[in-house]
């Protein structure tokens, strides 16, 4: 199912079940807590290759045996949705706050206790608690160094002439799509569709993901991109050398240093609500975060733990204050993209 049919539906089913799944959507007490929990189901929009090491670690240490659907977090939550009350996931993880509130529209997810994720900071949680970040991702500008003269200020910057033909970007990629949400939101549609057609008859170069962005960066073939920050590191990683692409951040307070998140929830109808909560807090416990950090080059989301290597604290990136709410209405983010030719 292509992406864009994907979010359709899942606006069409908020639509349709809006009334009908709001009765049972924050109501746990068909959950049997005391009932010996042996497995859980995951539906994981974090890929196999990222989170796996720490689902099985966490079955070690449990003693659960987790049944993982991996798959693209869009999608996940769209299934949820088709599923209604008859979905079998436990716990969904979203790589992103969009796809997390778009199932906590539809009054799916269950109300999460403050013992739940008690370290994450609050701007990183659902104002009513239906989910919890686990990660942090900040959006960059990834760079060739020595490229740029003078580094842009903020993203409408890149509509100048002196950026064309030399920015990539990723339409269809959730990320940037997430920034555009925002940027509508805290700008309004009018400014988001005119930067669109900015960047598009400034020549900016089209992408499937971040990572294409940054090995083209790399490549010489473009100078500045608009990705995620971990994606410099993963790259490097994969060709096993430094590469020559660095992060930027734009002037504190503007949308190109959105911070989105991962996430966790649990659905309300699971009937194993205590074990996928303890699975939330090994996410977000301490030591797992340091980890993430470690391992993945994500940020974590409590206070005090060193941000990943090469990269300033998150309370220094100079983030803009966007309710991650607001992250949910993609359709109508993909319905101006596809307007402007990007998608």
């Amino acid at each position: 199912m292509k992406k864009n049919s994907v979010i359709a539906v899942i606006v069409g089913a908020l639509v349709i079940a809006g009334v009908s799944w709001i009765v049972f959507g924050s109501d746990n007490s068909s959950q049997n807590s005391s009932e010996k929990v042996e497995e859980l189901t995951i539906y994981s929009g974090r890929s196999e290759e990222f989170i796996a090491p720490f689902f099985a670690r966490w079955e070690k240490e449990s003693g659960i045996k987790l049944n993982i659907r991996y798959g693209d977090s869009a999608e996940l939550a769209a299934q949820i949705l088709e599923e209604g009350k008859n979905s079998p996931a436990d716990l969904f993880l979203s790589q992103d706050a969009g796809s997390l509130g778009a199932v906590s529209a539809a009054g799916l997810l269950a109300t999460l206790p403050d013992s739940v994720g008690s370290k994450i900071g609050s701007q990183y949680v659902a104002s009513d608690r239906s989910w919890i970040g686990v990660t942090g991702r900040a959006r960059v500008f990834a760079y060739r160094p020595g490229a740029i003269e003078e580094l842009p200020r903020s993203v409408s910057d890149l509509t100048k002439s002196e950026f064309k033909n030399r920015v990539g970007i990723a339409p269809s990629n959730a990320s940037f799509q997430a920034f555009v949400t925002a940027l509508m939101s805290e700008q309004g549609e009018k400014f988001a569709k005119s930067w669109l057609e900015g960047m598009k008859k400034n020549g900016a170069k089209i992408f499937l993901k971040n990572s294409a962005i940054v090995e083209a960066i790399d490549k010489g073939e473009i100078d500045l991109g608009l990705v995620n920050h971990y994606y410099t590191w993963e790259v490097s990683e994969a060709l096993g050398r430094k590469i020559q692409v660095e992060n930027g951040f734009f002037a504190p307070g503007d949308l190109g240093n959105l911070v989105n998140v991962s996430g966790a929830a649990v659905l309300a109808t699971s009937e194993k609500f205590e074990a996928a909560t303890e699975l939330i807090n090994f996410l977000t416990s301490e030591s797992t975060q340091i980890s993430f950090v470690e391992d993945t080059h994500e940020y974590s989301l409590i206070a005090g733990i060193k941000s990943p290597e090469g990269l300033p604290e998150l309370t220094e990136i100079g983030s803009p204050k966007v309710d991650l709410v607001v992250l949910e209405n993609v359709q109508r983010t993909q319905d101006l993209l596809t307007q402007v030719g990007l998608l």
